[in-house]
């Protein structure tokens, strides 16, 4: 069966909206109980589109490019994790969204998690995906590496793009070219829908905020903060994630009051796209929870 989100008309759902004298590119789909779906690093709206027509058929779900990513252009000010929450948090301002579920992955979960501490009243229930935020290291790459080396070795602003089209083609269709590059992903990127890797590598565009983005995780330091936050928080991760280690889940559920943790076996950095029948149900569960009621995490995992 095709999946649902070939079946939206797409271009029905997207707008711009202004925020901080800056264009962000926004899908908003849907009614309901609002979620924000934020991606990570290098991504775009287009990382959830797996989730987004699913969630919407109870929700009103907001997916945005992050300044920097996708079709959104670099924001006024320099690249920070504060900066990316405060225009999250203006951006729901502006579209009428005064408290909604967030959902984060990577870089998108440490930018969910300064939203929940800077603006409390905007997060009902934080969802951390594969999060940035804790980690020592990413993808095997040390902090005070990352902070020094990662705006000279990236490049200058605009010169870390997505591949061209009928390279983004190959990349997806040929089985050898996915293992091969998206390895460091997934440990199993042959298994993942071929059209949803072509869409999400052609439509993350040009990434001018990949540098800035890249050192920004490395020097922003959110731990001692952590205890201030009071939704009730799900940890979601890969036990394979060869990019933010699993450790950090750990270390997620021992900082934040309200957490708890569920890891799914043999996935990735993105159990959203490697396995998003299992993360819709865990995620929409988690979602509809009545207060003092608790997702089931063996049968949300089964």
């Amino acid at each position: 069966m095709d999946p649902l989100w070939l079946e939206v008309d797409w271009a029905a759902h997207r707008r711009w909206v202004e925020v901080a004298d800056r264009p962000v590119n926004v899908v908003d789909v849907g009614s309901g109980p609002p979620v924000v779906l934020i991606h990570g690093h290098s991504g775009a709206w287009q990382n959830w589109l797996e989730q987004i027509p699913v969630l919407a058929r109870r929700h009103r779900v907001i997916a945005m490019d992050l300044p920097g990513f996708g079709a959104s252009p670099l924001p006024r000010d320099a690249i920070t994790i504060s900066g990316y929450g405060r225009i999250v948090d203006e951006l729901l301002g502006t579209l009428g969204v005064s408290a909604a579920g967030v959902v984060g992955n990577s870089m998108g979960g440490f930018v969910g998690l300064e939203l929940a501490i800077s603006a409390p009243e905007r997060v009902e229930r934080l969802v951390l995906v594969s999060a940035a935020g804790v980690a020592t290291r990413y993808a095997g790459v040390p902090l005070s590496v990352m902070d020094r080396w990662s705006e000279r070795v990236l490049g200058r602003a605009g010169r870390w793009t997505a591949p061209e089209p009928s390279r983004a083609a190959r990349l997806a269709r040929r089985r050898r070219l996915r293992r091969l590059g998206f390895t460091l992903l997934s440990p199993h990127p042959e298994r993942i829908d071929p059209r949803l890797l072509y869409e999400n590598l052609v439509a993350s565009g040009p990434k001018p905020g990949a540098p800035r983005a890249a050192a920004e995780i490395a020097r922003y330091d959110v731990r001692d903060r952590l205890g201030e936050i009071g939704c009730p928080t799900l940890v979601v991760w890969g036990d394979r994630d060869r990019i933010v280690p699993p450790s950090s889940a750990d270390e997620f559920v021992r900082l934040i009051p309200n957490a708890r943790k569920v890891v799914f076996e043999d996935c990735g950095h993105v159990p959203m796209i490697e396995q998003p029948e299992r993360f819709n149900r865990l995620v929409e569960d988690f979602l509809d929870e009545a207060p003092g009621e608790r997702v089931d995490e063996t049968s949300a995992a089964a």
